[in-house]
């Protein structure tokens, strides 16, 4: 149970990171879906570059 805690706690840490994420003010939820998975192709995306030798 602690590694998937872990695994919780720093992906939203992570999506944290971008402020609009943190305060969610739309009411609808897919105006919010695109945002995070924006956050979430940026997340990836400088992982992938800094994993690259």
């Amino acid at each position: 149970m602690g590694k998937f805690c872990y695994a919780v706690e720093q992906t939203f840490a992570l999506l944290y990171r971008f402020r609009r994420l943190a305060v969610r003010w739309e009411r609808r939820t897919e105006i919010h879906d695109a945002p995070v998975s924006i956050a979430c192709g940026c997340i990836c995306w400088r992982r992938l570059k800094r994993a690259q030798p």
